[in-house]
C-alpha cells in the first residue's frame, strides 16, 4: 500500500495531516503566486521529526524555460531557494511545474533552459521532481513526446517525475496506459497527484476535482495508482480531501 496523503495549506501542515488522516503532505513554503523567497514557520517546521513524509511545490510563477531573462533569472534563483528549504525539512522532493516558451519559439530552447539550471545549481540534497501539466500550446511537459525530450536533455541530474492525472487528462495523455509509458521515458515516478478533473479530455483546462465528482473514471484513476507504486497526494478540495484520502485506502 502506498502512502497517501494530501496537498495542505501552510500554516500547520502536521495539524492538517492529522485531521485528514495523512501518511504524507505537500504544502506551498510562500504564496504560490508571488515571487518572495521560501518561509519556514515555526508550525510548518514541526513536521520535520513527525511520521509524516514531506513534499514541498515550487511558486506557479518560476519557469525557467522561457527566454525572457526577466522570468527564467528569478525563476532559477526562486527554485533554488525552495529546493534548499524544502531539503532543510526533510521533504523527499521539491515539485515544479515544467515551464514554456513562447508562442512560435522552438521548444529546445527551453529544454535547454532547464539543463542550465542543473548545471548551475551549487547544492541538490533532494530531487527536483517535474510535474506533467495540462495546458500550454508550448508548454514543456504538457505531451508525452515533449517529456522525452525534457529527460534527454536532463540525462545525468537527479530529476524525477511528478504524475498528475488531472493535468494528464486534460492534456490529452490516455490514462489507461500513462504509467506505462512515462516509466518508458523517465525511468520512475516518484509522486502521483491523484486528482479527479472538472474538464474533459483535452481540454487544456487545470481545474481539479474530488474523487468522483468530475470527468475521469475513478477505476482509470485506482489504475493509475496500482501500477506507479509511488506515494499519492489528493490535491482535491480541502472539505473533500479525508473522504477522497478513505476512497483511495479503500480501493488500493
Amino acid at each position: 500500500m502506498p502512502l497517501i496523503g494530501a496537498h495542505v495549506d501552510q500554516d500547520d501542515p502536521l495539524a492538517h495531516a492529522r485531521a485528514r488522516g495523512a501518511e504524507v503532505v505537500q504544502f506551498f513554503l510562500g504564496d504560490p503566486q508571488g515571487w518572495k523567497g521560501p518561509v519556514i514557520g515555526e508550525k510548518t517546521l514541526e513536521i520535520k521529526d513527525s511520521d509524516v513524509e514531506v513534499y514541498v511545490h515550487a511558486p506557479y510563477v518560476i519557469n525557467v524555460a522561457t527566454a525572457n531573462n526577466r522570468v527564467r533569472i528569478p525563476s532559477r534563483k526562486l527554485l533554488g531557494s525552495h529546493l534548499a528549504a524544502a531539503a532543510e525539512l526533510g521533504a523527499r522532493g521539491l515539485i515544479v511545474h515544467g515551464g514554456h516558451v513562447g508562442a512560435g519559439e522552438d521548444p529546445q530552447k527551453g529544454f535547454d533552459n532547464w539543463r542550465k539550471v542543473f548545471e548551475r545549481l551549487e547544492e541538490q540534497r533532494i530531487p527536483v521532481l517535474i510535474e506533467n501539466t495540462a495546458g500550454g500550446g508550448n508548454a514543456m511537459a504538457r505531451k508525452l513526446d515533449r517529456i522525452a525530450r525534457l529527460w534527454d536533455s536532463l540525462d545525468g541530474f537527479d530529476v524525477g517525475f511528478c504524475l498528475d492525472t488531472c493535468h494528464a487528462h486534460a492534456g490529452g495523455e490516455d490514462l489507461a496506459d500513462v504509467v506505462e509509458r512515462i516509466m518508458a521515458i523517465t525511468g520512475r515516478i516518484d509522486l502521483i497527484h491523484c486528482n479527479d478533473s472538472r474538464d474533459a479530455f483535452d481540454s487544456g483546462a487545470d481545474r481539479h476535482a474530488s474523487l468522483g465528482a468530475g470527468q475521469i473514471d475513478p477505476e482509470l484513476i485506482l489504475s493509475v495508482c496500482r501500477s506507479a507504486n509511488a506515494p499519492i497526494v489528493v490535491e482535491t478540495p480541502f472539505d473533500g480531501q479525508a473522504a477522497d484520502i478513505a476512497f483511495l485506502r479503500s480501493k488500493l
